[in-house]
């Protein structure tokens, strides 16, 4: 591990942004690569791992986002709380106004119950959608991290940026899984089921390259960047991944998954930030 944190702080931050973003698309590329080997999985495992994704995006969002965000803002002299409630609720806010706009439909809810403007996309269009609104904070708060530690503001690291890569990194298997899985359980190809379910990451390196090129060039914006991503992961968590873990008989599965990841998640970042 020690090596991994020295390499990445040996590169570019915006290369290591793009590089920290491309291993959390490739694991969930690898999730959904199972689709080649079983045509479904049982509703206690997807709900699980549901609940799994969304404890390591709330500790994230505490650990690796608000906190350091805070850390800053006190260390500039200013109200530690200002950066953090201006960029968490204005990344809150980013979420809804797509939530309201973009056509997407969540993993395990019928297509009638789709949202944002209406269409006639296909419903796996819909699903790919969904997931693919979840990752541009993932992303973005990965390569604001590594801008802030290129800027040299105290309270970002390199190790936190690298915890938090691996955390997203994780809970992006089982999301992989999430999002293809049911796609080949309702007759779509495993190619195709395998396609759609890696493409709703594609995002994150995006995400993440603006987000550090971001910080880099508007250095002061960083507290507010960071409290912005996590803003955005939280109203995903409330508004996506919560409710879908609660539509079946394994709600207390998923809440033990939930426990599980916001565990792995504050461990990263409490060892190696």
């Amino acid at each position: 591990m020690e090596q991994i944190v020295a390499y990445f702080e040996s590169i570019d931050p915006i290369l290591a942004a793009l590089l920290a973003t491309t291993f959390t698309w490739l694991l969930t590329a690898f999730g959904a690569s199972f689709v080649f080997f079983f045509k479904e999985m049982k509703r206690v495992w997807l709900d699980g791992m549901l609940g799994f994704t969304g404890g390591v995006m709330i500790a994230a969002s505490y650990w690796s986002l608000l906190a350091p965000s805070i850390e800053m803002a006190e260390n500039n002299g200013d109200p530690g709380w200002l950066p953090a409630a201006v960029g968490f609720g204005a990344g809150a806010m980013f979420l809804f106004g797509l939530d309201k706009v973009l056509p997407h439909l969540h993993i395990n809810f019928k297509r009638d119950e789709a949202e944002g403007v209406e269409t006639s996309w296909h419903r796996t269009t819909l699903l790919v959608l969904a997931i693919t609104m979840h990752n541009i904070p993932e992303g973005l708060a990965i390569g604001v991290l590594f801008g802030g530690v290129a800027a040299g503001f105290e309270g970002a690291s390199i190790g936190a940026a690298v915890a938090l890569a691996i955390g997203i990194g994780i809970q992006n298997f089982p999301e992989g899984i999430a999002v293809a899985m049911p796609l080949r359980r309702q007759g779509v190809s495993r190619l195709k089921s395998f396609w759609y379910g890696q493409l709703s990451a594609i995002v994150e390196p995006i995400a993440g390259v603006l987000g550090a090129w971001a910080v880099l060039e508007f250095e002061p914006i960083l507290p507010y960047a960071l409290s912005f991503a996590a803003g955005a992961m939280i109203y995903v968590v409330v508004e996506e991944v919560i409710p879908e873990t609660q539509r079946d008989r394994y709600t207390d599965i998923a809440t033990l998954g939930f426990i599980g990841g916001f565990l792995v998640m504050m461990i990263l970042d409490v060892a190696l930030g």
